[in-house]
């Protein structure tokens, strides 16, 4: 049992995922079988192994694995393998994936053998729709194979192995000089310069549209660099030519996938569906029914060792490695897809069989995940990995005929044991430039050596005259100094980076990022000074110290702009610099206090306390006294603010006038007179009114007179009249 098996099985991992059972275990990773019993449904956990995420390159294979697990999780389409979740349990990454009930494309093909024309431009167009998405979402598989297409219980196609195939590639690469990869399906320019585009696995669709439709992969052999040596220096044979019969659309589709240049293949999925579509289209009922003849079939195998087939290796199932998984072979994991194909089943077996995700790439196969990596150039003729291409491919009909020819007979030569040269040229020491040290970088003895520190002045000289090509960017640090190394790919003194277009990525330190606190953040009308926090993340500030508590009421600046900053406007800082920051709360609130009744200047004094802004009216008033408050214009206990404005009636006491004198006057004359000051007229006439004149007037003239009694009558005028 691995490691990583001992440390999950049954277990629940990060509290919602119960390991039901192991599905698959490989060099990368182990596959179970696990409920989530928050949605109560099945799913696929994959668990990274110890080895890889503990270790030399630890930090920088788990950063790019939880990348690519979220670049997989971003792809939203029905032929990619849902990613659900990923996290770390117990110091080990791990993804959360769609558990598939189906079949692998690798195990159909066993049993199928070649494909009818129909079936495979199906699968194909799905294959090709599944991988538009994701290279829209700019993530490259990397690791096209039957084995990571799934055939699920519907019949479609389902993509598997996102996200830790690119992650392990990469690190693999950038760290070690090794090359990984699936060697029947690897294109060109993976083989020879390590990389990788939409492009690549275009190159492996192609390659399994071709095995589909003639039952074995256009180069075969149990060697695995003479593979690689096929695709790098020989065309893909034309389905013209091994198909007798096919619709020419689809050989010329299959050879622009397969193309050597991927400049020469269709920009991406997307590109190669569309032209998918158009020979679909294209297409009769007949040209559609086409199937490789029984016979064309073992003619398009004939010369090849049984083994090479694809899915056949005999050396595979009889000497497994330490990688092999051990699913493949447990009799309870015996409906799990297994590394080898399986003998065909019946139909009933199909029916109820279920087969999951396969995780697991086995270096013993010839189609398995290959890695070529330099060896000892003492070693003898015997022990060399590279034998003679010729015997197992068609003549070569590539421009570079030339070379071939001579690399044929170097390798001719090292198979009788001359060949320690060529292997040196081409695998060995010579095929790649170690990266030096730099002068300025102290190492300690048995350990790692990194260039992160160097000067990259001084470096780049070194480089130069070693002859490495180096692609240089520039990013801010907080604790690189400038001007030196902060990042490299490859990091690791003495990798190996390959003479054939290998490069070194720099990223040189540009020192600690500077921000300056902008000169208007203390100005509430400016954009700055409405949002003065934004201001300062937009200046690039990351430690922003506002507390809210301290937070102050004020009368003239509004809510949310800020009262004082430090540092002071303009200054010019570190990003990581402390900036303080207390802002205005607005006009405090407060209530409106009761001040009817009150003495003028003890209402004044109580508005003012409370920052009102106050103005007085003057009323007559029976009831109130003089200078005191009659009313206001807001209710006690009202909320107000700051500012608010409030109107306040003093009282003039009681209303009195001077009795003004209307003796002679007529009566109606001196009637409209005293009405006229509120007063209410009272007519006497005891000698009859003859006359209508007034004679006598009560109270008299001149007198001092309070217009209402005090229960708010008029008072009351008499006139005597003759």
């Amino acid at each position: 049992m691995s490691e990583a098996d001992e440390r999950t099985s049954d277990r629940i991992i990060d509290g919602r995922y119960r390991i039901l059972r192991e599905i698959a275990q490989g060099g990368m990773a182990t596959v179970y079988e696990a409920l989530d019993q928050r949605l109560s449904r099945h799913v696929a956990v994959k668990i990274m192994h110890t080895m890889l995420a503990q270790g030399p390159h630890r930090a920088q294979f788990e950063e790019r694995f939880r990348r690519e697990a979220r670049s997989a999780a971003a792809i939203a389409n029905p032929h990619i393998v849902q990613v659900y979740d990923t996290g770390v349990d117990q110091g080990l990454d791990y993804l959360v994936m769609e558990y598939v009930h189906g079949i692998s494309l690798r195990r159909d093909m066993a049993r199928q053998g070649v494909y009818p024309l129909k079936e495979t431009l199906r699968i194909l167009g799905e294959v090709l729709d599944g991988l538009a998405s994701a290279h829209r979402a700019g993530v490259i598989h990397r690791d096209i194979k039957p084995e990571n297409i799934l055939i699920n219980d519907r019949g479609h196609v389902e993509i598997t192995d996102f996200g830790l195939a690119r992650a392990a590639a990469q690190a693999t690469l950038s760290s070690t000089g090794m090359l990984m990869g699936t060697a029947a399906y690897l294109a060109p320019e993976t083989i020879e310069n390590n990389e990788a585009s939409p492009q690549s696995d275009l190159y492996a669709v192609g390659i399994i549209a071709y095995e589909m439709l003639t039952g074995t992969v256009p180069f075969a052999s149990d060697n695995p660099v003479t593979i690689v040596f096929k695709h790098v220096h020989e065309d893909v044979p034309s389905l013209a030519r091994v198909c007798p019969g096919i619709d020419p659309s689809v050989a010329a589709l299959v050879s622009e996938m397969t193309d050597r240049s991927p400049e020469h293949r269709p920009d991406d999925a997307g590109k190669a569906l569309e032209s998918l579509r158009k020979v679909v289209k294209g297409l009769d009922r007949q040209a559609m029914d086409y199937v490789l003849p029984a016979g064309a079939a073992a003619a398009a195998a004939s010369g090849q060792p049984e083994s090479a087939i694809a899915g056949t290796s005999e050396r595979a199932a009889m000497a497994p490695s330490d990688d092999t998984e051990e699913a493949a072979t447990d009799p309870e994991n015996s409906d799990t897809v297994p590394s080898v194909p399986a003998p065909p089943e019946t139909d009933a077996e199909a029916a109820t069989r279920r087969y999951r995700l396969n995780d697991v790439d086995t270096p013993s196969r010839a189609e398995a995940t290959t890695v070529l990596q330099p060896q000892d150039p003492t070693a003898s003729s015997a022990d060399a990995k590279i034998v003679q291409p010729g015997a197992e491919a068609a003549q070569p009909k590539h421009r570079h005929r030339g070379l071939i020819i001579v690399l044929v007979v170097l390798l001719v030569l090292a198979l009788a044991g001359g060949g320690g040269g060529a292997w040196w040229y081409f695998l060995g020491p010579g095929s790649y430039v170690a990266l030096p040290k730099p002068d300025d970088v102290s190492c300690s003895e048995n350990q790692e050596c990194k260039v992160v520190g160097a000067d990259f002045a001084k470096y780049a000289r070194t480089l130069k005259v070693a002859g490495i090509q180096v692609d240089t960017a520039y990013d801010f640090s907080d604790q690189v100094a400038k001007g030196a190394v902060m990042a490299a790919d490859p990091d690791t003194i003495g990798a190996h980076i390959s003479k054939r277009g290998g490069r070194l990525k720099l990223t040189v330190s540009k020192g600690v990022r500077q921000a300056t606190v902008p000169k208007d953040i203390l100005t509430p009308e400016t954009p700055n000074g409405k949002d003065p926090v934004q201001a300062l993340k937009a200046a690039g500030f990351d430690r922003i110290d506002h507390d809210t508590s301290k937070d102050q009421y004020s009368m003239d600046i509004p809510e949310g702009a800020a009262i004082s900053v430090d540092p002071a406007p303009g200054t010019k800082t570190r990003h990581d610099a402390k900036v303080s920051l207390v802002l205005s709360k607005g006009r405090m609130p407060v209530a409106m206090p009761d001040i009817v009744g009150k003495a003028r200047d003890e209402a004044k004094a109580a508005l003012e306390a409370l920052r009102l802004k106050v103005s007085y009216s003057e009323d007559w008033s029976d009831k109130v006294p003089r200078n005191q408050v009659i009313s206001a214009s807001h209710q006690a206990q009202e909320q107000l603010h700051w500012g608010d404005a409030v109107n306040v009636v003093i009282s003039k006491g009681p209303q009195s006038i001077t009795m003004p004198d209307v003796k002679g006057k007529s009566q109606d004359e001196a009637t409209r007179i005293l009405e006229g000051y509120g007063l209410k007229v009272n007519i006497s006439a005891p000698l009859g009114n003859l006359t209508h004149t007034v004679r006598i007037q009560d109270p008299n003239p001149g007198s001092q007179v309070k217009v209402l009694n005090d229960d708010g009558s008029p008072a009351v005028v008499t006139l005597t009249v003759v």
